[in-house]
Formats: C-alpha cells, structure tokens, sequence
C-alpha cells in the first residue's frame, strides 16, 4: 500500500485530497494546525502538526519514523485578510505568518521528511501553489504577502525538482485555480469557483500523469503549464 502525507487536512483542498487518496488505496496521514471535525473524521491516521514551527515538524518526523513515504502533499496555507496585504498596509507580522507558513514549511517539511521520501521505489513531492505567484501572469498587483510567499515556494521547489531528479523524485508545482475554501473572504468567491473535491480529483490526474520530464514544472488543475 503506498504512503503519503498530507497537510492543511483539516479543510478545503488538503481534506478533500486526503480523502481521495485515501479511497485511492494510500496508507494516508492527515495533519493539520488544527485538529477538528474534518480532520478527525478521516479514516487515516491524523497528527497535529503547524508546518511553521520547526519544533512541532521535528516532534512529526520522529514520530514517523523512517518508513518510505511515496507521496508528500504540501498543501496547508494561509493568506491575510485582503485590506492587511496592500502596499499600505501589509506589516513585517503578516509577511512573518504568511511566509512561515507558505514557503518556509513546506521547504523544512519536506527536508523533514525527505529520507522518507528517498525510500520510496517511486517518490513524489508537490506543493500548492498558486497563480497569483505568477511574476510574468501578475497584472493586478497587491496581495503582497500572499503573492510573493506563492513566487518564493515556486524558488524553492524548482530547486528541489533540480536536486532530487537524479534521486528519482518527481516534484510537481500545482494552481488548483478558484476553490471555495477557507482562504477565500466569506462572500468573495467568484461564481467559477469550484468545490475542493473537483479541484482535488482534477490535481490529482495532473499529480499522478507527471514523470521525471516534467519534474518541477508548474501546473494549472486543468492540465496545462503555467508561466513563472
């Protein structure tokens, strides 16, 4: 049975994937800042992890052990309320939480638990990402912690993709596009929105078609490349 993790389970997209994965036959493990509902109701094994602590993903890796891990999922993230992310008005606070959680955990996530990964037959990294981190595709500015944390992950897992290919391990970038999930301001979620389910079964054909030639490549859930 293949292993994976899978962050931010407790909702939207993370939930959803865990329970597609799980149905996909995965030995799955759900983790999340929080442990709620959702995140208890999965038919996995769950943990209590914030990717933005080193402490708390050191206690998560230990506890792991140093079984093969098949599939590493980053998919926790946060975003500030839109009238805190303006030029006028973003603070080295919002750019510290939002970093810490967008970039910086996934990156020391994964280092975590990258001996795992490399006892895989046919390791697999991705992370969520997002268009708005697009440099060429930004054309609306603003949301500039949000924005630059998506820019900076999609650094820092082109580099992974570059120096784990010899390795074996295929890294995917994902945009799951407008999703109906916490992220978004209750009320703001244009009508193209989609349900986290579509946007997960969707990312997963895109995770699971993408071989060492695409490793590192940056996707949109409809299967077509995006610019950086």
């Amino acid at each position: 049975m293949p292993t994976a993790v899978v962050t931010g389970a407790n909702s939207g997209i993370g939930h959803a994937f865990a329970e597609l994965l799980i149905q996909e036959g995965y030995d799955v493990t759900g983790v999340d800042v929080n442990v709620g509902d959702k995140l208890k109701s999965l038919q996995c094994k769950t943990a209590q992890l914030d990717v933005s602590s080193p402490d708390s993903i050191k206690a998560f890796a230990k506890a792991y052990g140093d079984g093969p891990l098949d599939l590493l999922l980053n998919i926790a993230g946060v975003m500030a309320p839109p009238e805190e992310d303006t030029l006028s008005t973003v603070s080295l606070d919002t750019l510290t939480k939002t970093f810490g959680v967008n970039t910086f955990g996934p990156l020391l996530f994964t280092q975590a638990l990258l001996p795992n990964l490399l006892k895989s037959e046919k390791p697999r990294l991705a992370v969520m990402s997002s268009r708005v981190g697009s440099i060429a595709d930004n054309s609306t500015g603003g949301s500039y912690a949000y924005r630059a944390s998506k820019a900076a992950v999609n650094s820092v897992f082109k580099s992974m993709a570059v120096d784990l290919k010899d390795k074996g391990v295929v890294v995917v970038i994902m945009h799951p596009g407008i999703v109906k999930t916490g992220l978004l301001p209750a009320g703001l979620a244009p009508k193209e929105a989609v349900i986290p389910e579509e946007a997960a079964e969707k990312l997963y054909k895109v995770l699971t078609s993408k071989g060492l030639e695409d490793t590192g490549r940056f996707w949109h859930r409809e299967g077509y490349e995006l610019e950086w």
